[in-house]
């Protein structure tokens, strides 16, 4: 699980709208990925509320410098329902490919414990190096897309998600770092400013450079803005310091 891995389960959290029927609200989201300042990918994501069920999906495509060296494109999707406050999932899945590399992530959940989970083709891992995901790091644990999504009514920050992606189990520590103004198309106003700091549970190979240097890390942020369509809170900016350069993600496009 290196940097690439950990940002893409940030970027792809978001909110994005479809085709969807009378009886269901929807909203819009597109996000451009920056490197040190130069485009790196786009991404453009559709969901629909539908009562207490939700759906999610999305694209992620290299784009810039990025899209010369490796060609690269991902999607996600999640579907589940609105529970206690919180988005819970039923089944979460991600798929991407760079150059000739592809891999594939399926997890179901039930109850909020993973009922099941594949990642094909498998990775290669040293038995003697490697932090094996136990059972019990499989229960109340959330898949990344719900959850960085946040009912209205809830604590944005001061919390700590437990996040599975099929491979790695993960605490997200969100830190309230108060409130700033943020405009893009489809929204202007006050967004939640969080700090985010990483701590990884399993499914990692220990002595890692890039993970120990993401626990280390004291300076990401996620900021959140309201979607009042759907009347919840989710990522509209977000950056993460690493060795090559900050990469930021912002949203272009919040609702509509």
């Amino acid at each position: 699980m290196g940097w690439r891995t950990w940002v893409a389960a940030v970027v792809l959290p978001v909110l994005a709208a479809g085709a969807a029927s009378a009886q269901e609200v929807s909203h819009v989201t597109d996000y451009s990925i920056r490197l040190a300042g130069f485009p790196v990918a786009t991404a453009s994501f559709r969901s629909a509320f539908d009562g207490r069920r939700y759906s999610i999906s999305g694209r992620m495509d290299s784009a810039g410098l990025a899209d010369i060296l490796a060609n690269t494109h991902g999607t996600t999707s999640v579907t589940g329902v609105l529970s206690d406050g919180r988005l819970r999932a039923s089944k979460y899945s991600m798929s991407y490919r760079s150059g000739k590399r592809a891999r594939a992530i399926d997890v179901t959940f039930r109850n909020g414990n993973v009922s099941s989970a594949s990642i094909r083709p498998e990775r290669r891992r040293s038995p003697e190096n490697w932090v094996p995901v136990r059972e019990r790091d499989m229960r109340a644990v959330i898949d990344p897309i719900s959850g960085l999504i946040i009912p209205d009514g809830g604590n944005v920050c001061s919390k700590t998600l437990p996040i599975f992606d099929g491979e790695s189990r993960m605490d997200i520590k969100l830190v309230d770092k108060g409130s700033r103004p943020f405009s893009t198309r489809g929204f202007e106003g006050e967004v939640k400013v969080c700090g985010v700091r990483f701590v990884p549970r399993s499914g990692y190979r220990k002595g890692r450079r890039d993970v120990e240097y993401l626990r280390q890390l004291t300076t990401m942020e996620i900021w959140f803005a309201k979607a009042d369509a759907v009347a919840v809170y989710a990522p509209v900016y977000a950056r993460i310091p690493t060795k090559l350069g900050p990469v930021t993600v912002s949203a272009t496009r919040f609702g509509g």
